[in-house]
């Protein structure tokens, strides 16, 4: 048995008609141009391979939808553009949205099973292999395809790999574009209405845009290529029932209602790895989580806006003020943090960063002391089917992560249920998966 991926074919997809809005120029907002040095969001879908399945009419069938769906998201069929302005040491960089030769789609195989992939306790290094764009950032979109999908033919199994590139979109925008195009594809030729047709109008602060400039002069100014250390990564199942014990025990230990299951998780998973880190009582340790703001501002911005319009709130304390409190002062202060992330603290960071712009680099973004909660549970991720049936799970690539990434997702049997994708060394997942606080809420996984 071969555990290496095998490229069969690839083809580009262009948008079945051209929109005349895709004809200008895309300028991108703070939000977008703070992302070029991240990776490209890898998510992928592993369903079960059907009887007498056909996989060349499977593909033919996923280039005619994705052609369509195109047509709706015609950014990711573009390519970036720079233009530079060396007398003020500056760039303007946007999206040309007819540029390029489309989206890439890649056929592969693999032998080995389903079971293979979702049996072992750590999730197999060759899930990594099963996306395209593997390590590329997102100023690559110069040169590379902004959406590249492979479809890999495992021995029972299929996977599709979707690398989308962050400019162009934030999770929100990735899923919408991932559920568009699995209607597309159920709708077999049909002509649909899609639910959540995307927005294109880029959001930008007022006084301000659309042409804004980064203050650099030379790509290797602001794009760094982050290699992540040794990681292991597990994937834990959390069921509804225990989540809403986790909500309880929060709740109550603060004489509180406000704090939601989802803080509860995260002030968990805080505490635990934090404690398997063993790191100085003194050390400074903080928790972002991801946040949307599209209904934190006021006027809100409409869910399907296509763009990325997210920051990170966190808590921050020590490591041993944080283990002496009980799970309920965490809770709160992650809960803090976000109530207080209203209109006026969104307008004072985008504001911030007008004034001096600045490109993220995930090394320094994200300390090794620190845990970040990215992706969310409420994104609809089983609801893609492709004519394949539920999928079976949910797995990500090599984009995006380091010492205390956790990544959120949806749990398969749905009803509120989560799973965390944890990224950790190999001696700190030894300490974490043993904790005993974590284990009282963890539970047996639905794979």
């Amino acid at each position: 048995m071969s555990t290496a991926v095998r490229h069969v074919s690839e083809s580009f997809i262009k948008p079945k008609y051209q929109a005349e809005e895709s004809k200008q120029p895309m300028y991108l907002s703070p939000y977008d141009l703070a992302m070029f040095s991240a990776h490209y969001i890898q998510k992928g879908l592993l369903y079960t391979k059907p009887p007498l399945f056909d996989v060349e009419i499977f593909l033919e069938s996923l280039k005619r939808s994705l052609s369509i769906a195109l047509v709706h998201f015609y950014p990711l069929a573009g390519q970036l553009v720079t233009k530079n302005d060396e007398d003020q040491h500056s760039c303007l960089i946007f999206l040309d949205c007819s540029k390029g030769d489309g989206a890439r789609l890649i056929h592969a195989t693999l032998d080995m099973t389903i079971n293979d992939i979702l049996s072992p306790t750590d999730v197999p290094l060759v899930v990594q292999s099963l996306f395209d764009h593997d390590r590329a950032v997102n100023h690559d979109g110069h040169v590379r395809p902004l959406l590249s999908i492979q479809v890999t033919e495992l021995v029972d199994g299929i996977f599709i790999g979707c690398s989308m590139n962050h400019v162009t979109g934030d999770g929100t925008s990735y899923w919408n574009f991932f559920n568009a195009w699995s209607e597309i594809h159920t709708a077999n030729g049909k002509s649909i209405s899609i639910s959540r047709p995307p927005i294109h109008q880029r959001w930008f602060p007022n006084g301000h845009g659309p042409n804004i400039k980064l203050p650099y002069a030379h790509p290797d100014e602001f794009v760094k290529r982050f290699e992540a250390p040794e990681l292991r990564e597990r994937i834990f199942h959390f069921s509804s029932d225990s989540l809403a014990k986790l909500k309880v025990k929060a709740n109550t230990e603060c004489s509180t209602t406000t704090i939601s299951s989802f803080q509860s998780l995260s002030a968990l998973v805080w505490r635990c790895i934090t404690r398997a880190r063993c790191l100085p009582h003194d050390q400074e340790t903080s928790c972002r989580l991801a946040t949307n703001n599209r209904h934190r501002m006021n006027p809100p911005v409409l869910e399907n806006y296509f763009g990325n319009l997210i920051q990170t709130v966190r808590g921050v304390t020590t490591a041993g003020e944080l283990l002496e409190h009980d799970l309920g002062w965490a809770a709160m202060m992650l809960n803090r943090a976000v109530v207080e992330h209203n209109d006026e603290a969104v307008r004072g960071a985008i504001n911030a960063w007008m004034k001096s712009p600045v490109v993220y680099q995930i090394g320094a973004f994200f300390d090794p002391k620190s845990v970040m909660m990215g992706s969310s549970p409420r994104f609809d991720m089983y609801g893609n089917e492709f004519g394949l049936g539920k999928p079976l799970a949910v797995l990500s690539g090599y984009a995006n992560k380091f010492d205390g990434k956790v990544t959120s997702y949806p749990g398969h049997e749905g009803g509120g249920s989560v799973d965390l994708e944890i990224c950790l060394p190999p001696s700190s997942m030894s300490a974490f998966e043993s904790d005993e606080e974590f284990l009282a809420f963890v539970s047996v996984s639905s794979h």
